[in-house]
């Protein structure tokens, strides 16, 4: 009877089938986990990129006499927030992300707003009227280069994992996207 229980357990009938059954769901795991951290990828790839065309828009004027699409800054051949918007619906939306989840976010720190030569209109930071936070006239933090007056665009988007039976499960983060551009005169 001793000799019949070894010769069993020495058998190795079944054991690929035990094995399988551990080892596929990790693997399915870290496919999964590949998959929602790529497409978190893809997402705050795709809104820097927004930021940035909507940085572009705000501190690039149109031509004197044609005015703005969406209306000009503070009376200025600068192109508005409405304009600031749409430049940056025309990057997020060929990639599906909802325009609604946009938000605007606030730099922190407070932007330093253009002082020399004193700037006709005076520099300011439209939170409260678009979803996309844009500071105009504000010095720029390259500290490469010399102070330059600029352009700052700043969002959030919201991303949520679901990567089933791990901490990161249903968590929502929210991604910052922010572009700083030279204003053109």
């Amino acid at each position: 009877m001793k000799r019949s229980l070894i010769e069993r357990l020495e058998q190795t009938e079944g054991a690929e089938i035990a094995e399988a059954a551990l080892v596929l769901p990790l693997v399915f795991m870290f496919l999964l986990g590949i998959v929602w951290f790529g497409r978190a990828f893809n997402i705050y790839s795709t809104i820097t990129q927004a930021a940035q065309r909507g940085a572009i828009t705000a501190a690039r004027p149109t031509c004197a006499t044609c005015g703005a699409p969406g209306g000009n800054w503070m009376g200025t051949n600068f192109p508005g927030d409405t304009a600031v918007l749409a430049a940056v619906h025309s990057v997020t939306d060929p990639s599906n992300l909802d325009r609604n989840s946009i938000t605007g976010d606030t730099p922190s720190p407070a932007p330093a707003f253009c002082t020399e030569p004193p700037p006709t209109p005076a520099g300011a930071c439209t939170a409260s009227t678009s979803p996309v936070t844009v500071c105009r006239l504000v010095w720029l933090n390259n500290p490469s280069t010399p102070q330059q007056c600029g352009v700052i665009v700043r969002f959030q988007y919201p991303f949520q994992f679901f990567l089933p039976f791990t901490s990161l499960s249903l968590q929502q983060v929210n991604m910052t996207a922010e572009a700083q551009v030279r204003m053109e005169n």
